[in-house]
């Protein structure tokens, strides 16, 4: 499994993120779809938008720093513990193992969910033996929520305000990671095109803002 190049510390995500970050490799091992034609992939007109259409009316304060223990997404029924993930030998983001099918990773090298700035998590899509947590991600709209609970008791709560397939080969880092003076949060899985020789062709990208704290 690969994931895509970033930073060994959150202090310097921000500065080397175009330099290293070219895409998350999630790769799938087992046989497309698992009768079902493949995982659901999101459409075109749900990609985000221009970035000053996006604060909410209330943005609520940054949280300080908390490790996330689960992430929920009640639309497509995700339900599934954390973790940590770092960058392997190679320099890419981890993944969490595969023989993990309901397990997501938080990656270590940039902020907690529901701190200022923007969280990453991954996980797989599909594992060779089934369906893997983020199966049913792509089926995920706009106005849906994205809810992490975090080691200190309290719930992040965030909206999705896009969702999209983005090419490996092309991944535009820079836009999906950069940094923001909202807490943010990216939800990373393996989507697109399929070939048993090269896996998929892209991943699906979720982005979203925290809009309550429960």
């Amino acid at each position: 499994m690969q994931g895509s190049n970033g930073p060994s510390r959150r202090g310097a995500w921000g500065v080397v993120i175009v330099v290293l970050l070219v895409g998350v490799h999630l790769v799938r091992g087992g046989t497309e779809g698992w009768g079902t034609g493949g995982p659901p992939q999101p459409p075109a007109a749900a990609a985000a938008g221009h970035a000053a259409a996006l604060a909410p009316v209330r943005i609520p304060d940054p949280l300080p720093a908390s490790r996330p223990a689960r992430v929920r997404v009640p639309a497509v029924h995700i339900d599934a513990p954390f973790a940590a993930v770092g960058l392997d030998a190679g320099g890419w983001i981890d993944t969490p193992p595969a023989d993990e099918t309901n397990l997501a990773g938080w990656f270590t090298g940039a902020v907690t969910p529901g701190e200022k700035g923007t969280a990453v998590v991954v996980g797989h899509v599909d594992t060779p033996v089934g369906r893997a947590v983020f199966y049913d991600l792509g089926a995920l709209a706009k106005g849906q929520r994205v809810e992490i609970l975090r080691q200190d008791g309290r719930t992040a709560v965030f909206s999705v305000y896009g969702i999209e397939v983005v090419p490996k080969e092309r991944f535009p880092a820079e836009r999906i990671y950069r940094a923001s003076p909202y807490p943010e949060l990216r939800v990373i899985t393996c989507g697109g095109g399929f070939s048993r020789q090269r896996g998929y062709d892209g991943n699906v990208v979720v982005s979203a803002r925290l809009v309550e704290v429960r």
